[in-house]
C-alpha cells in the first residue's frame, strides 16, 4: 500500500513536470530542470519517512484516503487521474500535456457559492458522496434529501447540490443539497414572479390574515382576501389542499413571498364577465350562485359579475332579513330588473319570477269570506295579517270586537299568532284588504233595545268616573254614560264622585240610543220622581217658608225646607240689619222667609224677610223639563202653567195703566 502511494505521488510530480517543461521558454526549461530534480529529491526523502512511520495499516488507510482522487472531463468522458496517467503511456508528450490540460481547465470552472451538477458515489445512512468534477469528492448530509428522493437515490444518480466552500480548514469540499434547494426555489419564484408563471404549493396553516402556503419549500403567505373572488366563511376547510397560485409580490431579501389564487379565478372569470356584460338586458333570467348576504338583499356572483337582489325583491310577502329565503354558496336563478351600463351595476329580482299574488285576488278572497292568516305586525291602530305571500290586509282596532273597550292591537293578538277573521273589503288599486275579528260573533247592538228599551230601568256597574260623567257597564262591553246633571235632582254636582264610586252598583234608566255612534245616554236621577214639581207647588214666588239654618256664610244663610231642598237667604234680605250673621244666627236656628226667587234649571231658591222686596217681584217660574209622559201627549207643564199666568198678569198690569 505504501509503495502504491509513493509511486502516485512519484507519476504525479513527473506529470507537473513534464507539462511544466513543455510550456516553457528554453531559457525557463534549465531552471524547472533543476526544481524538478529538488522535488524528486524531497519526495524520496519523503517516502523514505513514509515507510519509516506507516507501520499499520490503519496508517495506510489513513495516508490512502488523505490522497484525493481526481477526476475530469476530456473528450466528453470523465477519467480520474490515475485514469490519466495510465493512459499516459499511449499518448505522446505532446498530447499527454494536452491532456492534462484539458483537465486543468474543468477543474478551473467551478466557482464557490453556485448550483453544480455532481454524480452520487455511494449513499449510506448518514452521508452521501457527490463527485462534481473536483480533484475530491464532497460529502452531503443524508437528512439534507427528502425521504422520497433519499428512498430512489443510487451510485451514478445526478444531483444538484450548493457549493459551498472549495475547501475547509481539513482541505474538505464543503456541498449542501439543501442550500441548493431553497437557492433553486427562490430562483423559480423569480422566474414565476417576472414571467406569471402558474406555481402549485401546498397550504401548510392558517395564520391571522389568511395562510401558509409551501412553494418550492419556501414558506409563502396567502392573504384571506386572495383564496377566492367570493369571500371564504372557512379557512381551516383550505388547509392540506394543493392548489394553483401566481406569485403578486417577492422581496429576496426580506424573504418574504405573497401569492394569490383568486388572481387566477379573476383572469378565467374576465372573458366571462365581458361576455355577460355585453348582452346582459333587463328581463334576462340569470343563474348564479350566492356570493354575500347582508341585512339589506343579496350579492350573486352571475360568473365574474356581481349583482344586488335588493330585500324588496326576495319575495312577494314580507321578509325580515334574507337568510329567511336564501342561503350562502346557493345556487339560484334570478331576473335581470335593469343594468348600468355606466356603473355596470346590476339589479336583480327574484319574486319577478313568480305570479303576482294579486292576480285574481276577488275570486281568491270575496267579502265575507272567513280567512286564516299570520300576525306579521302590529301598529297602534291595528294589526296586519298575511293571508299569503304577497297578500296581507289590515284588521282596524276597531274590528277587533263589539264589546271589549281595546285600547291596543296586542290587548287582543301577538305577532305570528294564526288567527281566523272575515274579509270585509278590498281596495286592488292600493293594494289593501280591510279585515274583521268582531264580524265572527253576532253583533250585540242588533237588537239592543229589545233588551235596554227606552224609559226602562236598570242596574250597572260603574266603571269609570269622569269630570262630566259617569260610565256605566250595563253588560260586558255594552256602556253607557250617566251626565253629571242626571246625578241628582236637588243637589249641584260639581264632580260625579261627590255621589258615586268606581265600582258601585247603581239604579239607571235608559235615556237614549244612539246606533250610529254606539251611545247609550243613562239617568241616575230618572229613577227618582222630579221634586221640583212639587217645589213648584210648595214654593210658588211670594210663598211664606219657614226653615231650619243649614249653613252660614259671609253673605248669606243656607236654609233647609220642609221639602228637603234648600233655599238661600241674603244677609241684606233680613228684617234688620245684621253686621255678622254668625254672631246673630246659628246652625239648626228656625227661621222664616218669603219666596222671591224660584229657579229649577239652576235649582235655586232664593227668599227675602223684606215684605216690601216681595211686592217688588213679580210672580215667575223658570220652566222645569218636561216630562217624557208630557212630550207625547201634549200636556203643558207646571213650569209651563206658571209661564202663563206672568203672561197674564202682565197684560192685567198694562192694562190697568
Amino acid at each position: 500500500m505504501t509503495e502504491d502511494v509513493n509511486k502516485n505521488k512519484e507519476q504525479q510530480e513527473e506529470v507537473d513536470t513534464t507539462v511544466a517543461t513543455e510550456t516553457s521558454t528554453e531559457g525557463a526549461e534549465v531552471e524547472e530542470t533543476v526544481e524538478t530534480e529538488e522535488t524528486v529529491a524531497e519526495t524520496e526523502e519523503a517516502s523514505e519517512e513514509v515507510e519509516e512511520t506507516e507501520e499499520t495499516t490503519e496508517e495506510e488507510e489513513s495516508i490512502e484516503e488523505s490522497v484525493p482522487t481526481f477526476t475530469g472531463e476530456v473528450d466528453g468522458k470523465t477519467y480520474t487521474f490515475d485514469q490519466l496517467q495510465a493512459a499516459s503511456e499511449d499518448y505522446t508528450d505532446e498530447e499527454f500535456h494536452e491532456l492534462a490540460g484539458m483537465y486543468e481547465n474543468t477543474l478551473s470552472e467551478i466557482e464557490e457559492k453556485e448550483i453544480v451538477t455532481g454524480i452520487v458515489v455511494s449513499v449510506d445512512e448518514k452521508y452521501v458522496i457527490v463527485d462534481i468534477g473536483f480533484k475530491s469528492e464532497g460529502i452531503v448530509q443524508a437528512n439534507e434529501f427528502s425521504d422520497k428522493v433519499l428512498e430512489n437515490l443510487a451510485p451514478g444518480d445526478e444531483v444538484e447540490v450548493f457549493l459551498d466552500k472549495v475547501e475547509d480548514r481539513e482541505g474538505q469540499l464543503i456541498l449542501s443539497r439543501k442550500k441548493a434547494d431553497i437557492l433553486q426555489a427562490w430562483e423559480n419564484l423569480e422566474n414565476s414572479y417576472e414571467t406569471g408563471e402558474v406555481i402549485e404549493g401546498y397550504i401548510q396553516r392558517r395564520i391571522k390574515g389568511g395562510m401558509v402556503v409551501d412553494v418550492f419549500g419556501i414558506d409563502a403567505f396567502l392573504p384571506g382576501s386572495q383564496i377566492d373572488v367570493r369571500p371564504v366563511r372557512d379557512f381551516d376547510a383550505y388547509v392540506g389542499k394543493t392548489m394553483e397560485f401566481q406569485v403578486v409580490k417577492l422581496n429576496m431579501q426580506a424573504e418574504n413571498v405573497v401569492v394569490s389564487h383568486r388572481a387566477l379565478i379573476e383572469s378565467d372569470l374576465e372573458d366571462q364577465r365581458q361576455e355577460i356584460l355585453e348582452t346582459i338586458e333587463a328581463g334576462q333570467v340569470l343563474e348564479g350562485i350566492v356570493k354575500n348576504i347582508t341585512d339589506f338583499g343579496v350579492f350573486i356572483d352571475l360568473g365574474g359579475v356581481d349583482g344586488l337582489l335588493h330585500i324588496t325583491d326576495l319575495s312577494w310577502g314580507r321578509v325580515e332579513h334574507p337568510e329567511e329565503i336564501v342561503k350562502l354558496d346557493q345556487r339560484m336563478n334570478v331576473a335581470v330588473i335593469d343594468f348600468d351600463e355606466e356603473s355596470k351595476r346590476v339589479s336583480l329580482g327574484l319574486k319577478q319570477l313568480q305570479p303576482h299574488p294579486w292576480d285574481e285576488i276577488y275570486e281568491k278572497y270575496p267579502e265575507n269570506m272567513r280567512v286564516q292568516g299570520r300576525v306579521v305586525s302590529i301598529a297602534d291602530y291595528g294589526a296586519f295579517i298575511e293571508l299569503e305571500k304577497g297578500v296581507e290586509g289590515l284588521i282596524h282596532i276597531s274590528e277587533m270586537s263589539w264589546t271589549q273597550h281595546i285600547k291596543h292591537p296586542s290587548q287582543l293578538v301577538q305577532k305570528d299568532d294564526i288567527i281566523e277573521c272575515v274579509v270585509l273589503n278590498i281596495n286592488e288599486d292600493e293594494k289593501k284588504i280591510s279585515l274583521g275579528v268582531k264580524q265572527l260573533e253576532k253583533d250585540p247592538w242588533e237588537d239592543l233595545l229589545d233588551r235596554y228599551p227606552i224609559g226602562s230601568s236598570h242596574k250597572g256597574e260603574v266603571r269609570n268616573l269622569t269630570n262630566f260623567g259617569v260610565f256605566v257597564e250595563l253588560e260586558p262591553g255594552i256602556d253607557g254614560l250617566i251626565h253629571v246633571s242626571d246625578l241628582s235632582w236637588t243637589e249641584k254636582v260639581e264632580h260625579p264622585n261627590e255621589v258615586v264610586d268606581k265600582g258601585q252598583e247603581i239604579e239607571v234608566v235608559i235615556l237614549a240610543v244612539d246606533f250610529d255612534n254606539r251611545r247609550i245616554t243613562l239617568g241616575h236621577k230618572q229613577v227618582q220622581e222630579n221634586p221640583w214639581e212639587k217645589y213648584a207647588e210648595e214654593y210658588g214666588i211670594g210663598s211664606k217658608v219657614e226653615g231650619e239654618i243649614s249653613k252660614i256664610t259671609d253673605k248669606g244663610m243656607f236654609v233647609k225646607m220642609d221639602l228637603g231642598v234648600d233655599a238661600f237667604l241674603a244677609g241684606s234680605k233680613l228684617k234688620e240689619s245684621v253686621e255678622d250673621l254668625k254672631e246673630n244666627f246659628s246652625e239648626g236656628d228656625k227661621i222664616e222667609g218669603y219666596v222671591v226667587e224660584f229657579d229649577e234649571s239652576s235649582k235655586t231658591i232664593e227668599l227675602s224677610q223684606d215684605e216690601d222686596d216681595v211686592k217688588k217681584r213679580k210672580p215667575k217660574s223658570k220652566k222645569s223639563p218636561q216630562k217624557s209622559e208630557d212630550i207625547e201627549t201634549g200636556t203643558p207643564t207646571l213650569g209651563e202653567v206658571s209661564g202663563l199666568a206672568d203672561k197674564l198678569a202682565e197684560k192685567e198690569k198694562n192694562s190697568e195703566n
